[in-house]
């Protein structure tokens, strides 16, 4: 309570000396405007109206700046906004002043008992003293900004101060080139931008900052070899990939560190602003060079289906799943139901939540996917309203040295959910999958490819709950994601160990493949549909390879060497998001893709089904296998199909 309490306080206790001058600056307009519109003298009437009324005019306008936010903001902050709700506060503070003076019609009394008069505001004297007060409380406030903001040449930096190269001259550089010159102690000083957009060439930013070329890789070079920095600093939240990759190729050639600010998601998830986004500056990554094109959604009105509902997650604890939890608790549902059956990640994810995040509506259920009874009372407890089926094992490797337990977990446990969900009248329900169900070649791929027609068949069979399956790729940082390994390796000193040349993977990063599966929960239209996310071009594993070594500050084949295993059984070279069978349609959303195809016959899913549960209860593993590849080869027409 107390907290909420002063958020609802309208002056900032460090603004208490702005309060003061603002109170005597609309003292002095009042006075003077009564001064100014009397050349011969002020009338006594008037004079004695000024004297009897400014005792309660300054409170009171003073009092109206407050209930606008003029003190919640330190005057050497000042913006655009702020300037715009002080003429809102002033014009305000003026008409309620005269209005009220010329509706109660003051009696003004004489101090020597001379007779007494009711008089009101002259129109001039009001015009005079609104003009004047809006000058002064701006002029003070732009004196006091100007002075702090002080031009890069006054600016004195520590000795052996580094220059620094801005790439972006918007917004964010323009924040980065602030932050340095209010803080010598970073001893960075700016020496210009580079920026893409024509119209900023040439020009000058506040500090006296220029916009010094492009960031193509001819004008890039001439820009560095001529400004010669000693470190550069990509200041643009939503640079696609391939131009932070130009970046970082021009740098690297000529020994130039390079750091970046947050992505667009981390600045969303961790908010902030100034010295804050300062102390978030970080090394490039290996997801911010993928060439990728980001993702441009406003998670609040694409999510907004999820306001106010009860929004269940399995596999909360998981990379996907806890994504979805941090995302989904941004759009305010009723409550998040946090599903798992590690303990040590769902208390993770809760602690993160609570404590980071200050989310109060989270509730942890360890539970797992596989036990009916126990999930039917998780489900007739909680009340969910919409389901993210986001629990499933990754490892392709691991799977394959378990079969039984892949297709338990994957595609047995998803089927149960579903149905459970249908029994429980749950208004959505969306099934995570992945690439690797289509054509599947590997026992994981084939548990996803079971999954995804289960989660079909449970459309079928429930007619009130709005059924879809997300498919992608490879997601950055994940559990299974190769990136990982590939750190470890790097920083173990190698070698690299890469299982084809030719291979190449689709990649996303997490946030990413999160927002689009929860913008995908909003689109079905008819129950049961597969929607494929649009993960840009594939990339070779051998180059991102290369390029995470080049990241760490070493070279490939000479610092750390890459060595080619042979690929393990099952895996692929390329992966597809299409099978046969399935025609791309587009979506109203960005990088979301329908995959039309006719629908299955549910009694033939469920006896398929119906096979492979009998094989996993006897842990039959050489008998699972033998379906899962009977299944695989009919994948150009899986089992029956009713007319679409």
């Amino acid at each position: 309570m107390r907290r909420r309490f002063r958020s609802a306080i309208p002056v900032h206790r460090h603004s208490l000396p702005q309060l003061v001058v603002d109170g005597a600056l609309v003292a002095l307009a009042y006075v003077l405007a009564f001064q100014l519109r009397f050349d011969q003298g002020i009338p006594s009437r008037y004079q004695l109206l000024r004297d009897q009324t400014i005792w309660w005019v300054v409170p009171l306008c003073v009092l109206v700046f407050a209930l606008f936010g003029l003190y919640q903001r330190l005057w050497t902050y000042v913006g655009q906004r702020d300037y715009e709700s002080l003429v809102r506060a002033v014009v305000v503070s003026a008409v309620l002043v005269i209005g009220g003076i010329a509706l109660v019609h003051p009696v003004v009394v004489h101090p020597r008992g001379a007779g007494w008069v009711a008089v009101g505001v002259p129109t001039g004297v009001a015009a005079g003293w609104l003009l004047m007060m809006l000058v002064f409380l701006a002029a003070a406030r732009f004196l006091v900004h100007l002075v702090f903001e002080r031009r890069i040449r006054g600016f004195r930096v520590m000795k052996g101060a580094r220059d620094v190269l801005i790439v972006g001259g918007g917004d964010g550089g323009r924040l980065v080139a602030r932050e340095l010159v209010r803080n010598p102690a970073l001893r960075l000083r700016p020496v210009g931008f580079v920026d893409d957009d024509p119209r900023k060439q040439g020009m000058k930013d506040e500090h006296g900052l220029k916009v010094l070329g492009h960031t193509d890789e001819s004008d890039f070079a001439r820009v560095l070899d001529e400004a010669e920095p000693d470190e550069v600093i990509i200041a643009i939240p939503s640079a696609p990939g391939t131009v932070r990759g130009r970046v970082v190729t021009a740098c690297r050639a000529r020994g130039i560190p390079i750091r970046t600010l947050p992505t667009v998601f981390e600045l969303l998830q961790n908010g902030g602003g100034g010295m804050q986004v300062m102390r978030q500056l970080r090394e490039l990554s290996i997801e911010d060079i993928l060439g990728r094109e980001p993702v441009r959604m406003e998670l609040e009105r694409v999510g907004s289906y999820l306001t106010g509902e009860v929004v269940l997650v399995t596999g909360a604890g998981g990379s996907i799943g806890s994504e979805l939890c941090r995302q989904i608790a941004r759009v305010n549902p009723r409550r998040i139901v946090l599903v798992d059956h590690a303990e040590d990640n769902l208390f993770e994810i809760l602690r993160e939540l609570e404590e980071d995040r200050h989310v109060r509506n989270a509730v942890p259920v360890l539970a797992d996917c596989k036990e009916e009874e126990r999930m039917r009372e998780v489900f007739s407890e909680h009340r969910p309203t919409v389901v993210f089926h986001a629990a499933a094992y990754k490892h392709v490797a691991m799977m394959e040295l378990n079969p039984v337990e892949a297709v338990r977990n994957n595609a047995l446990a998803t089927r149960l959910v579903a149905r459970i969900a249908g029994d429980s009248g749950v208004k959505r329900f969306v099934l995570v999958s992945t690439d690797k169900a289509v054509k599947p070649a590997t026992v994981m791929g084939a548990s996803k490819a079971l999954a995804e027609w289960g989660v079909e068949a449970a459309a079928a069979r429930h007619a009130g709950t709005r059924f879809a399956t997300v498919r992608f790729g490879n997601v950055l940082g994940s559990s299974g994601s190769v990136v990982p390994i590939f750190r470890r390796q790097i920083a173990a000193g190698g070698p690299v160990t890469v299982t084809d040349p030719r291979m190449t993977r689709y990649f996303m990063t997490i946030p990413e493949a999160v927002q689009l599966i929860i913008r995908s929960g909003s689109l079905t239209d008819r129950s049961g549909e597969v929607f494929v996310l649009e993960m840009g071009e594939p990339v070779a594993i051998v180059d991102l390879a290369r390029d995470m070594i080049r990241l760490s500050g070493l070279e490939p084949d000479t610092d750390i060497a890459i060595e080619v295993i042979g690929a393990r059984p099952g895996e692929k070279l390329q992966e597809e998001l299409f099978n046969a069978y399935e025609r791309p349609q587009p979506t109203p959303a960005e990088k979301i893709v329908r995959a039309a195809r006719a629908p299955l016959d549910p009694d033939w899913v469920e006896s398929t089904f119906g096979e492979i549960n009998l094989f996993v209860l006897e842990g039959d593993a050489a008998a699972l296998a033998a379906k899962v590849a009977e299944l695989a080869a009919v994948r150009t027409a899986p089992g029956p199909q009713v007319a679409s």
